[in-house]
C-alpha cells in the first residue's frame, strides 16, 4: 500500500499511543534480559575471568589465554561442547560458510528449511553454472524445503531428509523476507523430531538477530551446531567485528579447520586487538537486545496505526531483533532508509542510495550510521529494491534513539 500524507494531529496521537505500547510490550522483553544478564553473568564467574585475559597476541597465536578463554565462556553461555569466535571471521555470512563447508563433503546434501538470506545463495551455488568455490562446485548437493513458517509441521522436515542429507538447516531469522522468525520453541520440536528419525543428521541454526531475545538458544533445545556475527546481537554494538560457531566439539572443530588449516583449527589465529570489547560485549548484549527489541516494537505500533503493514505486530512474540515494515513504494523505501540515516549518530549527513550490493540479487539500499561499519544491533534500516518494498528496521542501542529517528523519519515523509 501507499501512504500519501498524515495529519499533525492524528501523528502525534499515534506516538503516545505507540510509546504506551513500547512500555507495555516491552515488559516482556525486559524480563528476558535481567534473566539472560544473571545467566551470561554466571558464566563469567564460572569460568573466572580476570582483566589479564583482556590482552592482545600476536604471530601464530598459540596459547592465547585471552582468546581460548572467550571460547570456553561462549560455550557455556550456548551450553555447548565447544565454540570458535574469532576476529578473523568477517561477518555472519562466513561463520556459516565456515560450519557449511567444514561439515559437507562431496555427494552430502543440504537441505535448507526455507529459501535463505540473499548472500548465502552464492555460497550454495544456486545460480547455474554455480558460483566458483560454492558448495554446488564441490559436488555437494543443495535442496530448499518449502515451508509454513507461520504452522511449522516438525513431521514434514523429518518426512523431506533423503539417504544423503547431511545437514538440516535452519534460518532463526526472517532474513529478506516477510515470514515470521522462528521461536527456539519451535526449533526445538524439529530438532527432537529430526533426531528422533535421523539421529545422523546435523541439524544447524543460522542465530544471526536472534541471540539474546528469548531466555534459552537454539543450542539448549537440540541444535548442534550454531553460528552468528559479532557485529549483530551478541556484539552489543561494541565488538568491532568477528563471528562466533558453537555446538558440538568434532563439529566445531572442522569449522575451525576451514577457517585455518586442517591439523590446525583453533590453536592458532591471534587475538590482534583487545579482547576486552569482546568479553564486555557478551556482558552487556543482553540489556542491548532489550533496547533494541523495545525500539522495533515502537516502529511497529506506530506504523501500523499510521496504515502501514507490519511484521510482527507490536504485541507479537518475538524472536529476532527485525522488523518488516511495507512500505509499498520504492520512493518511500528510499526516503525511509535516508530519514534514517539522517537521525543517526555517525555519518547523519551522508545519504544512502540503492547499489548492486555483492551477493545481492536486487539493488539494496542501506542506512547505517553506526558506530562499527555494518553493526545491525545498532539502529540500521535496509531492503532490496523489490516489490512489496518493504524496510527491514533492526537494533538500536537505545529504545529512545530508534523511537526519535523514527519518528523523524516518518514525519519528514508523510506528515503534512
Amino acid at each position: 500500500m501507499s501512504i500519501t500524507k498524515i495529519d499533525k494531529e492524528t501523528f502525534r496521537q499515534a506516538c503516545r499511543a505507540a510509546a504506551d505500547d513500547m512500555e507495555e510490550f516491552g515488559g516482556l522483553s525486559r524480563e528476558i534480559a535481567e534473566k539472560n544478564l544473571v545467566r551470561v553473568l554466571d558464566c563469567f564467574r564460572r569460568e573466572r575471568i580476570g582483566s589479564h585475559h583482556f590482552g592482545a597476541g600476536s604471530g601464530y597465536g598459540y596459547n592465547d589465554e585471552g582468546r581460548d578463554r572467550l571460547e570456553s565462556l561462549y560455550a557455556l553461555v550456548f551450553a555447548t561442547e565447544a565454540a570458535l569466535v574469532r576476529q578473523q571471521i568477517i561477518s555472519g555470512t562466513h561463520a556459516i560458510s565456515l560450519a557449511l563447508f567444514g561439515n559437507l563433503l562431496p555427494g552430502d546434501e543440504l537441505l535448507s528449511l526455507g529459501m535463505p538470506y540473499d548472500t548465502l545463495l552464492k555460497v550454495i551455488g544456486k545460480d547455474d553454472p554455480p558460483h566458483p568455490g560454492s558448495l554446488r562446485e564441490l559436488g555437494i548437493d543443495w535442496r530448499v524445503l518449502e515451508f509454513d513458517f507461520t504452522a511449522p509441521d516438525p513431521e514434514l522436515v523429518a518426512a523431506a531428509i533423503g539417504p544423503r542429507t547431511k545437514i538440516l538447516a535452519i534460518q532463526r531469522s526472517r532474513g529478506y523476507s516477510l515470514r515470521p522468525a522462528l521461536s527456539v520453541a519451535q526449533i526445538g520440536k524439529i530438532c527432537q523430531i529430526v533426531k528422533d528419525k535421523h539421529p545422523q543428521v546435523i541439524v544447524f541454526v543460522d542465530n544471526c538477530y536472534g541471540e539474546f531475545v528469548e531466555e534459552k538458544e537454539p543450542s539448549q533445545c537440540g541444535a548442534d551446531l550454531l553460528a552468528g556475527s559479532l557485529i549483530k546481537n551478541i556484539g552489543a554494538g561494541i565488538a568491532p567485528g568477528g563471528g562466533y560457531i558453537a555446538g558440538r566439539a568434532d563439529l566445531v572443530e572442522r569449522a575451525a579447520y576451514r577457517l585455518t588449516v586442517p591439523g590446525v583449527g583453533r590453536e592458532m589465529g591471534a587475538s590482534l586487538i583487545s579482547n576486552r570489547l569482546y568479553y564486555q560485549a557478551l556482558f552487556l548484549a543482553p540489556s542491548i537486545v532489550a533496547e533494541a527489541v523495545q525500539g522495533v516494537i515502537f516502529a511497529a505500533s506506530l506504523l501500523e496505526r499510521l496504515g502501514f503493514g507490519v511484521t510482527p505486530a507490536a504485541n507479537e512474540q518475538r524472536s529476532d531483533i527485525v522488523q518488516a515494515i511495507l512500505l509499498g513504494q520504492a520512493e518511500d523505501l528510499i526516503a525511509f532508509c535516508q530519514g534514517i540515516q539522517r537521525y543517526s549518530p555517525v555519518d547523519s549527513f551522508a545519504v544512502p542510495e540503492a547499489w548492486p550490493m555483492p551477493g545481492y540479487s536486487n539493488e539494496i539500499i542501506m542506512a547505517a550510521g553506526c558506530f562499527v561499519q555494518g553493526s545491525s544491533i545498532e539502529l540500521s534500516a535496509d531492503g532490496p529494491i523489490r516489490p512489496p518494498y518493504t524496510v527491514f528496521l533492526q537494533g538500536g542501542l537505545s529504545r529512545y534513539h530508534t523511537k526519535y529517528a523514527v519518528i523523524r523519519a516518518i514525519e519528514d515523509i508523510f506528515v503534512s
